[in-house]
């Protein structure tokens, strides 16, 4: 009896352990798969939660493992406060809702920026008694924050603050009413991190028409700006840039010159290349469409424009776009599906703008879903946006943890004799393997990663390549050990190899 009693104890023992690892590796699975993983609400309370109206600031930015969100909220009373919020895993796990502000007045469209541990964030704030600037910052990754910082102080009002950094050296913009009671595009800078600040500077330098919504975005010592414009009678992106950090600016370089209306102009820098999105009325049917155009040398010339959304029955509003290397991503709102509400979608492109994926439905509720902003970094793609599912405006957030492939490398221009796609190497790795593939003809290609369920685990090219001989590096650090299968399909040709990765 005894010795029966034991097996019993040692058989419950083993079936738990055994559900436990399938558990496990399920999960473990689960946290890996490519494409987007299920909608994460962040914030749970009864008022009122929602990310920044206007797409030129950023609610959200990531560096390497961690991710910051910012919103305002009518939490503490019928005045919003700014309010932060952190994961230090990649978006798996959140920390604790952060109050930033605390006053008794209006504080509202934040904008946040990261550089190593330093956390900036500014917004809107009318405890002056009207609209101005305000700025704190995080100097151990969002642990603890300083005290409010105003950077405007003029009787006629400021508003919308984009922000960017690029090592100490901080880039604020706002829309400004000193000179004109439609506003004007103005910037200030700090050069040691958001301790001191320079002088304001009007960046718009026409004086006829007004500008709104002026966005920025740093890359060393290139300083970015751009901001919708009316000078010319109806609404245009306008561009300007300086080389030296912000101390000196070129002149305002029109983006867009026709009798059509544009509105929210984003834009993400990534070394050299700008990408900007805007939207657009040249297809009015009935709504405005997203456009999108580049530069590769560093915003001296631009490319056409290109349209990104087609509908006939729909509007696309509040995109927005985040570049990280060859990769570019953008997400928006839009009611294709429903006249009366709106859904989050999302498209990208891993070889620098010339060529786009589909259009990706995000969100799939019954209420509204707006003003999303989308990040990238390592290999996956955060995203955030204002949900009424709950009956009221929460935050919430998804990620693609291998929608941000990184490692394509064109390592010989010299055109191959036929397709072929090689043995990964290392083999088995940890975490990370190479996998090279030659290209004989120009045209699309598709190399994907699944696990032994046949299940794809990540997209690591899906683009139109040239020809010649490729590489990529694959990052499976947030995949369980296992065998993987990777796949190479082009104009016909099909090629399925194994490999092994160990931990």
């Amino acid at each position: 009896m005894e010795l029966k009693n034991i097996m019993e104890k040692t058989t419950t023992v083993l079936l738990a352990a055994f559900i436990l690892l399938i558990y496990s590796f399920t999960f473990s699975i689960n946290s890996c798969l490519a494409q987007w993983q299920p909608d994460v609400r962040l914030t749970n309370n009864p008022a009122l939660s929602l990310t920044n109206q206007y797409t030129n600031g950023r609610c959200i930015a990531s560096s390497g493992d961690t991710v910051h969100v910012v919103w305002y909220d009518t939490r503490d009373g019928a005045s919003p406060e700014i309010y932060y919020k952190r994961s230090i895993d990649g978006g798996i796990n959140w920390g604790a809702d952060t109050r930033v502000t605390n006053n008794i007045y209006f504080s509202s469209n934040p904008s946040v920026a990261v550089s190593g541990s330093v956390v900036h964030i500014v917004w809107q704030d009318n405890r002056n008694g009207n609209y101005q600037i305000y700025y704190n910052r995080s100097t151990n990754g969002g642990i603890n924050w300083g005290t409010d910082t105003r950077l405007t102080i003029d009787s006629a009002g400021s508003e919308t603050p984009c922000i960017s950094a690029s090592g100490s050296v901080v880039h604020v913009v706002w829309r400004d009413f000193r000179n004109s009671f439609l506003g004007g595009a103005y910037y200030k800078r700090s050069s040691d991190g958001g301790i001191n600040w320079g002088a304001d500077t009007r960046i718009k330098t026409d004086t006829v028409g007004g500008s709104w919504w002026p966005s920025i975005s740093a890359s060393g010592s290139v300083v970015h700006s751009l901001w919708m414009d009316s000078r010319n009678g109806q609404q245009d992106i306008y561009y300007k840039r300086s080389t030296d950090a912000g101390i000196n600016w070129g002149t305002d370089m029109p983006l867009t010159n026709d009798t059509n209306h544009r509105y929210t102009p984003t834009m993400s820098v990534s070394g050299s290349n700008v990408h900007i999105a805007f939207l657009d009325s040249r297809n009015w049917d009935p709504g405005y469409e997203i456009y999108y155009k580049h530069s590769t040398n560093g915003g001296i010339s631009w490319s056409a424009d290109m349209r990104l959304t087609i509908h006939y029955t729909s509007a696309s509003l509040h995109s927005v776009i985040a570049a990280s290397g060859s990769n570019v991503h953008v997400v928006w709102d839009d009611n294709r599906n429903s006249a009366t509400n709106y859904e989050i979608y999302y498209k990208r492109s891993t070889n620098g703008g010339i060529n786009w994926g589909a259009d990706t439905r995000l969100t799939y509720d019954s209420s509204y879903s707006m003003y999303p902003f989308v990040s990238a970094s390592g290999t996956a793609v955060h995203c955030v946006w204002s949900d009424y599912r709950n009956g009221n405006y929460e935050i919430y957030y998804k990620r693609d943890p291998s929608g941000n492939p990184i490692g394509i490398t064109n390592i010989n221009l010299e055109i191959p004799s036929s397709f072929s796609l090689s043995q990964n190497y290392p083999n088995p790795f940890n975490p990370t393997t190479v996998i090279k593939f030659d290209i004989p003809k120009s045209g699309e290609v598709s190399l994907k990663v699944y696990d032994v369920l046949g299940r794809e685990i990540a997209s690591l090219v899906n683009e139109n390549l040239k020809t010649g001989s490729y590489s990529m590096d694959w990052n499976a650090s947030q995949c369980p050990s296992g065998v993987y299968f990777y796949r190479l399909t082009a104009d016909g040709f099909k090629e399925t190899r194994r490999m092994i990765y160990l931990k």
